[in-house]
């Protein structure tokens, strides 16, 4: 009987995904042209709910040093939502999420008629999903070859074009193995060595979401990155090569009231709308068209802790307009709740901590930058900017030409390169 259960649970395990495929992907027959073969290294960190002031705050004493040796912000701008699949694919394109259709980590596209779901690996994997042209992909259209260990979209044939290298996302492998494959990568030979490696380290935000972001939890995490982007930087430093390091994060963490939650508007008919996003952005797709103006008119009368915009009337620094709305995946009418409120429409239990509000009102979800190596310059302290200008930057350092427009500006990439 006890063999039963035991062989129950563990079948029960695999269908319900436990069992994580942790095999690398190398894709056969690239190498790097000779031209690129002489262009620098990048190594692309995000720690992911990494917020712009725990390396400060939590002393993060290796990450500080980086910093102080190379080149920090006193943030990073996210996108809206400040949440994790629009703004790694935002740094990852150089676009804003109504560009490049990854406009939250679940939403609805009116045209294909159903959900993407960050949490759904079939359609994560589906490159119908994503526009613009990561920067991995652009790296291998150019021949210089790249690889991902997890990246929002790395998964995916965007473009009919996966890295050279890759690993689907799994919490399997150990950290200590995935910085001996990064080495291992570095001491290929050099027409199959990749020149741009992304990395994701996830413990801050599961820590931030489980405990908020004042946990010992949440400064233990940070010091857990912390001990690895240095182990990483001495292994890779190992290696002989000179190799340029961007830690950045994908956003920050705050602890708004989730206690309270804003009731669901008397004046919204769910039946009429399908609901895209939830929480901090609640976008409305209506069923009827007609059932627009009204029910925004009845939003807006019954007011609340919370705006109210239509698509034609969001502020321009959201950049989810109509005219920015290239996929036509941003709700006919948005709901913004003022901070420290939030929406739980699904009436879903709550993490302490949360991110997805506007960076432009809530400081505490702007992300991290920091970066160090041959190419930066050093001891240079800089502003805010916005994460797209993140792509553009890197593009400079690999010496890659971007071959369409892209909303990340060449600004950043002048003030901190050598």
């Amino acid at each position: 009987m006890k063999k039963l259960i035991l062989f129950s649970f563990v079948m029960a395990c695999a269908l319900l995904g436990f069992a994580q495929d942790t095999t690398q992907r190398v894709v056969a027959g690239r190498k790097n042209s000779a031209a690129q073969q002489q262009k620098p290294y990048v190594i692309l960190i995000s720690a992911d709910g990494f917020r712009y002031d725990y390396a400060d705050k939590y002393n993060a004493e290796h990450l500080l040093a980086f910093g102080k040796e190379g080149v920090h912000s006193s943030s990073m701008i996210p996108v809206l939502p400040s949440s994790t699949y629009p703004n790694h694919y935002a740094m990852a394109t150089g676009l804003y999420p109504a560009h490049n259709g990854i406009v939250q980590n679940i939403f609805y596209d009116r045209k294909l008629k159903r959900y993407y779901d960050s949490g759904e690996k079939k359609e994560t994997q589906n490159p119908i999903w994503y526009g613009g042209t990561p920067i991995w992909v652009l790296a291998e259209q150019q021949q210089m070859l790249a690889a991902n260990f997890y990246w929002v979209g790395s998964n995916t044939p965007i473009k009919n074009t996966y890295s050279t290298y890759y690993y689907p996302h799994n919490e399997k492998i150990s950290i200590h193995d995935r910085i001996q494959d990064v080495v291992n990568w570095l001491k290929l030979p050099a027409e199959k060595r990749p020149h741009l490696i992304t990395f994701y380290l996830p413990p801050v935000d599961n820590a931030g979401h489980d405990f908020g972001p004042n946990s010992q939890q949440v400064i233990d995490a940070v010091h857990n990155v912390d001990s690895t982007v240095y182990e990483l930087d001495k292994a890779v430093k190992a290696t002989g090569l000179n190799v340029n390091f961007i830690f950045v994060s994908d956003h920050g963490m705050g602890q708004p009231d989730t206690e309270h939650p804003l009731p669901t508007p008397s004046a919204l008919d769910t039946s009429k709308f399908i609901i895209s996003g939830d929480r901090m952005v609640v976008e409305l797709i209506a069923k009827n068209p007609a059932d627009i103006q009204p029910t925004y008119q009845g939003l807006k009368k019954e007011g609340g802790d919370y705006d109210v915009y239509l698509r034609d009337n969001i502020p321009a620094h959201l950049h989810r307009s109509t005219a920015d709305d290239k996929f036509n995946r941003i709700g006919d009418i948005l709901l913004l709740p003022h901070w420290p409120k939030l929406f739980n429409i699904y009436n879903r239990k709550l993490d302490k901590g949360q991110h997805g509000y506007d960076p432009a009102v809530v400081k505490d979800v702007h992300a991290i930058f920091f970066a160090w190596g041959p190419a930066f310059k050093q001891h240079l302290q800089i502003g805010a900017f916005p994460n797209v200008d993140i792509y553009p930057l890197v593009a400079e350092v690999l010496g890659l030409k971007i071959t369409e427009k892209v909303d990340g500006s060449s600004e950043l990439a002048r003030m901190v390169l050598k």
